[in-house]
């Protein structure tokens, strides 16, 4: 088994649900990265036009490495900015259908700018493209769209066992970029 597995992909994708249900089910150290950067105060302020907190990512990063570093028990990292950290032994990336994830976004009262940055950064793969920055072939793509959260959990489980493999570039809503543009 792996030590350490890092779950992200853009907000509203099940990353959070699936991972304190696998974290529980494979008895191991779940760590938030959202939560991470706040704790150790790594958020360098507000970007003005899009709302969201800037994170320093090389101070979270060298957080990650410590962590693990001291750690010889299974990890799970979650979080849409866990891919940009290294040191994973195998990336998820959970990816959803860009209008099932409207529908998700729009629940959590997300603005409308913030809901189109992100449906299009999910219809482009964005977090795909940077973590296969990184990790390349440690990652595995998974379409949660029409998924049980269990479903997802079984298959992830999978991946960490190396029964199952889920290569980058089978996953596509480029057609959904197409057909709203």
């Amino acid at each position: 088994m792996r030590n350490t597995i890092f779950i992200t992909g853009t907000p509203c994708t099940g990353k959070t649900t699936v991972s304190e249900i696998l974290s529980q089910r494979l008895n191991c150290r779940l760590v938030k990265i959202n939560d991470l950067a706040i704790e150790n105060d790594f958020v360098l302020g507000i970007d003005e036009d899009k709302g969201y907190k800037v994170i320093d990512i090389d101070a979270l990063n060298d957080e990650v490495s410590e962590i693990i570093s001291k750690s010889d028990e299974l990890i799970i990292f979650e979080g849409h900015l866990a891919h940009l950290c290294s040191g994973a032994d195998k990336v998820i990336v959970l990816r959803v259908h860009p209008e099932i994830l409207r529908q998700r976004l729009a629940a959590r009262d997300y603005s409308q700018s913030k809901i189109r940055e992100n449906l299009e950064a999910e219809a482009m793969g964005v977090c795909t493209a940077e973590a296969f920055e990184e990790y390349g072939d440690k990652i595995s793509e998974i379409d949660a769209s029409e998924l049980s959260v269990e479903e997802i959990v079984c298959l992830i489980c999978d991946v960490i066992c190396d029964k199952i493999e889920f290569p980058v570039g089978e996953v596509d809503f480029m057609d959904w970029i197409i057909s709203n543009s």
